[in-house]
């Protein structure tokens, strides 16, 4: 029996909720688990892409992402499952790997597709969550 589940989402694509949110659903309800809904807003503001934007642009962003997950959790979960709101703030893999341990995750479901040649070179995000979660991690395919 699971716990606590992390699922992570892409809230601008749907494909990577799509169908592990209905699975993410099903385990929750059948081991009264709570659902950590993660979404993750990229770290630009180290690099020069961050120059171009004003002061307290990433907080505003993240308060933003906040509330589209509140939102998303709204209308996508059912009211009876326990939920916790995350949004990240780096490289999807090691937000996922670090809210994982920091929320005492014993599951981690997400969604993959299938590779393209670049991805046998550099690696998906859900294979890098696989080789190094120290939980279980449930990869639905899209």
């Amino acid at each position: 029996m699971h716990t606590e589940i992390l699922l992570p989402v892409d809230l601008g694509h749907p494909e990577s909720w799509r169908k592990a949110l209905p699975t993410a659903i099903h385990y929750a309800k059948s081991s009264n688990a709570r659902i950590h809904l993660l979404t993750v807003v990229p770290d630009y503001g180290k690099s020069i892409v961050g120059s171009f934007f004003p002061s307290g642009h990433e907080e505003e962003v993240m308060e933003h992402a906040l509330k589209a997950l509140h939102e998303f959790s709204a209308e996508h979960l059912p009211g009876d499952i326990p939920k916790q709101h995350i949004v990240g703030h780096g490289p999807a893999y090691d937000e996922i790997l670090r809210y994982a341990e920091k929320t005492n995750c014993d599951l981690i479901i997400l969604a993959s597709h299938r590779p393209e040649m670049q991805d046998y070179l550099l690696g998906p995000t859900s294979a890098k969550v696989v080789r190094h979660a120290k939980c279980s991690v449930l990869v639905v395919r899209e």
